[in-house]
């Protein structure tokens, strides 16, 4: 279940645009942009059926607004350090179209009123913030989902997300620390992109 709401709140908020608006104004916007993205009758099961459809729709809406440098930089960790500039601008490709990936079939499940964004509590003048908002499964059980965004001049862009107080970046960090500790940054670089070979379009 996890994992699922995942990948529907993630990319409900890649997609906003993040013009000089304020940090609950982002979330708001990638609401309505989502929906609007996914109306219409046999839509979803459209992209369901053509996934490079799908992939190039997400890709369209995350690419510009989500600031992949700083997310990937952070579950990069402290193998940032010894990196190449190479293996950072690979890694950082990899990482991208790693969520590309795992968000993709989570997008379909998109239902807009089943998100409550709630009143901003954080100070807007400072370089991180976090929007709160609730999620309602089908079930009713409401499941707070939260998401960090970074300023960039006079932008917000999402670098993360805190499902029930577990942080994607944090979990992500861990996984891939433990697999480049046991293997390489290469090999899970190229591991990476293989990955991304495998997407239609790609």
């Amino acid at each position: 279940m996890m994992r699922r709401l995942a990948t529907i709140t993630a990319l409900l908020l890649l997609g906003t645009p993040v013009y000089a608006q304020s940090p609950n104004a982002v979330i708001e916007s990638a609401i309505m942009e989502l929906a609007a993205a996914l109306e219409g009758e046999g839509r979803k099961e459209a992209l369901a059926a053509d996934r490079q459809a799908l992939y190039g729709v997400i890709n369209q809406i995350l690419l510009p607004r989500f600031d992949r440098r700083y997310a990937a930089g952070l579950v990069l960790g402290q193998h940032g350090r010894t990196a190449t500039a190479e293996q950072k601008r690979r890694f950082i490709d990899g990482f991208y179209n790693s969520l590309l990936r795992k968000y993709a079939d989570g997008v379909l499940e998109f239902e807009q009123d089943r998100i409550e964004v709630l009143t901003f509590r954080g100070d807007a003048s400072k370089s991180r913030v976090q929007v709160r908002t609730n999620v309602t499964l089908k079930d009713g059980t409401r499941v707070p989902v939260h998401y960090g965004l970074v300023k960039r001049g006079n932008e917000w862009k999402l670098f993360d997300v805190v499902i029930e107080g577990v942080s994607y970046i944090r979990n992500y960090r861990a996984e891939l620390d433990a697999e480049i500790r046991a293997s390489s940054l290469d090999a899970v670089i190229k591991r990476l992109e293989a990955e991304a070979a495998s997407i239609p379009g790609e």
